[in-house]
């Protein structure tokens, strides 16, 4: 499912630092691995202060859900483009007061 979604993706940078956090963290090498989702088709996005305000704005909503800033980056990103948030995570499906799409893959 996810393989299907990467060349049509579209990923904060605040999520691509929680990747390679998380895949170091398990001992993976994460040496050019922005590049590695580029040529996969994933479109790479700055963190700005728009997106800033709106992650910030989602925390009243999603706090009961404990939803990270990465979760709200994802989720504010997905505002703005008028997308699809993709997550793992199934607490997400908890989140009744947002109008986001949320796709939940697992």
């Amino acid at each position: 499912m996810v393989e299907a979604a990467l060349d049509h993706a579209e990923m904060s940078c605040v999520n691509v630092s929680e990747v390679i956090q998380k895949a170091e963290q398990h001992g993976i090498d994460t040496e050019g691995f922005e590049f590695d989702l580029e040529a996969l088709g994933v479109r790479l996005h700055a963190f700005d202060v728009r997106d800033a305000r709106a992650a910030a704005d989602l925390w009243h909503v999603t706090r009961s859900a404990g939803l990270s800033l990465g979760d709200r980056a994802c989720l504010a990103l997905a505002q703005r483009l008028g997308g699809i948030a993709v997550t793992t995570d199934a607490r997400w499906a908890e989140l009744e007061e947002i109008d986001i799409p949320v796709e939940i893959v697992r």
